[in-house]
């Protein structure tokens, strides 16, 4: 359920990104301002690194061993 929970919010953050590119290529002042887009993009990343740290902090997900 994480990892799904995971690659949704990878897609909304790849999502996010694109909108963004749309609006900095049109520049039309009416669908907002790049940095809304560029915002949650942000704001989606910080999420997904605190959902994985307290996944790995609780033993939801186990991280790959060490190679040495």
């Amino acid at each position: 359920m994480i990892k799904i929970i995971l690659v949704a919010l990878v897609l909304y953050m790849i999502v996010n990104l694109f909108m963004a590119m749309r609006v900095m290529m049109r520049n039309d002042p009416k669908n907002g301002p790049m940095s809304k887009y560029i915002g949650r993009r942000v704001l989606t990343s910080a999420v997904i690194v605190i959902i994985i740290l307290v996944a790995i902090s609780t033993g939801l997900i186990t991280p790959n061993p060490r190679p040495y």
